[in-house]
Order: structure tokens, then C-alpha cells, then sequence
């Protein structure tokens, strides 16, 4: 296994590892990594103790290599109370990812108000690696310890899967709540698969997160359900938990077409 999903080359420059391929082709990333290092550097620029990173909406624009990827990030929108960001992510001089992320106020004197729901608790360790019948398992999702309460890779339907990273984004750094939930909820319409992969790609093009309060723990659960329209179009939809109850919510845009 590799000692982590990306390596800093130069600064805004990082060379992703073979632990960030996806399961449609070992040569283009999974959506999680990419996404992950956008918000971290969103995460670094200039930043404000006062407030949180809230809400990242990643449009994915073409198949993200593995190979070598730079980040360039601004600040779209500044503020005291909100603040809106943008990381381009790039690939031999072309776009392939852009990353826009809220910065909230955080607020001491604000109410609590959270969705009744009862957590499973993490399930035992699986005898083997992840099966995803005619995918490529070897890369992202190895790098990601699965533990399914229900459904699966290899069963089409909606899903309940906790994950939590094997391998730190970059060596020796810890992610940021954001960070490692972007890494985890891109896997959302792949956990909850609703066609045979071996049929049909189902490829989101898009993924949005809003988080309300920032997970606590290693661990993530993906409670995942993915719907399609009949034209080529489909959603996959994603609440978020950790092990207190819900932190938020993730929506994707899927690609539906025959092989």
C-alpha cells in the first residue's frame, strides 16, 4: 500500500499516488483524492480562525490523471461573516477540477437543532479486500477501510457504509474534518450503486457537501442512495454521520449511459 494518496513536489504542485486511481480506470483518479486536495488548500489560504469551511461544490471537468496535479486558489468573495473560495486544480495546463468552498462565522450563541436518527455502531473488520465485480479495486478503494452495514460494492441499491483513510492525504499531515469527509463522500454513488458496473458507467460529474458541524473521529458513515431519471441523468445522495448522529450532506450529479 502507499504511504499516501499525494506527494508535494513544489508549492501548488503534488504528484498523486497509484492509492488515488478509481475503480473505472486505474489511470484516472478517484473523485475523493482531488477533492480532498482542493479543500486543503482552500483550507491554507488565508485563514481565519473565526470562521469554518462550511460548504464545497467540486465540479470535476475531465478525468483527473494520476500524475502530477497543480492547485491555484483566491478568494472569490471576502468577508467577516462569509467568505467564498475557489481552488482550480490542473493537469498538463488544463483545468480538470474546480473547487468553491463557504467560510462560515462561527457562532458560540447559536442553537442546536439536529436530525433525530440512531448510528450503527462500525461493524468488524471484513475478511478481504473490497469487491467491485470488473472494477479496479487496488487503488482509492484499498486505500479506504470499508465497513459495510448494508448493501455493498456488489450489491446495487442503497447502502449504509462506514470508511475511514488508511493512508493520511499527504505524509505526516492531519486532515481537516472537510478534507477527509470530501474524501469519503465522493464514494457515495459508488457505495450505493444502482446498475451493474459491468453494464452501465454511472460517473458523477459534480459533488457538493455542506457540512453543519464539523465530523468528530476518524470514522465517516455514508448513507447513500442513488436514483435515476430514465434520460441519462441520475442522483446520488448522501447523509453524512459520525458517531454522535447527523454532520450534513452530500449530492452528486451522475452520468448514466450503456458500456
Amino acid at each position: 500500500m502507499q504511504d499516501s494518496f499525494f506527494v508535494q513536489v513544489a508549492a501548488g504542485t503534488f504528484r498523486a499516488t497509484a492509492a488515488t486511481a478509481g475503480p473505472w480506470d486505474p489511470q484516472a483518479q478517484h473523485g475523493g483524492p482531488p477533492s480532498a486536495l482542493a479543500v486543503r488548500e482552500l483550507d491554507r489560504h488565508e485563514p481565519a480562525e473565526h470562521m469554518r469551511l462550511a460548504r464545497v461544490a467540486v465540479d470535476i471537468l475531465r478525468p483527473v490523471p494520476v500524475g502530477t496535479l497543480t492547485v491555484a486558489t483566491r478568494t472569490v468573495r471576502p468577508g467577516k461573516r462569509v467568505a467564498l473560495l475557489e481552488a482550480v486544480v490542473q493537469a498538463d495546463g488544463r483545468d480538470v477540477l474546480h473547487a468553491r468552498g463557504w467560510r462560515i462565522a462561527r457562532s458560540d450563541d447559536a442553537p442546536t437543532i439536529a436530525r433525530a436518527t440512531s448510528v450503527p455502531p462500525v461493524p468488524d473488520p471484513p475478511d478481504g479486500p473490497p469487491s467491485f465485480h470488473g472494477m479496479h479495486v487496488h487503488g482509492y478503494l484499498s486505500a479506504i477501510d470499508w465497513r459495510f452495514v448494508a448493501g455493498g460494492f456488489d450489491q446495487p441499491g442503497p447502502c449504509k457504509a462506514w470508511g475511514r483513510p488508511r493512508i493520511p492525504l499527504l505524509p505526516g499531515e492531519e486532515m481537516s474534518p472537510m478534507c477527509r469527509t470530501m474524501l469519503l463522500a465522493d464514494s457515495g454513488s459508488g457505495v450505493a450503486a444502482a446498475l451493474d458496473p459491468s453494464r452501465f458507467i454511472f460517473i458523477n460529474v459534480d459533488l457538493t457537501v455542506v457540512l453543519q458541524r464539523d465530523p468528530v473521529g476518524d470514522w465517516l458513515l455514508l448513507d447513500a442512495l442513488s436514483t435515476m431519471g430514465g434520460n441519462g441523468t441520475g442522483l446520488a445522495e448522501t447523509q453524512l454521520l459520525d458517531g454522535t448522529g447527523v454532520v450534513g450532506a452530500a449530492v452528486q450529479t451522475l452520468l448514466v449511459a450503456p458500456r
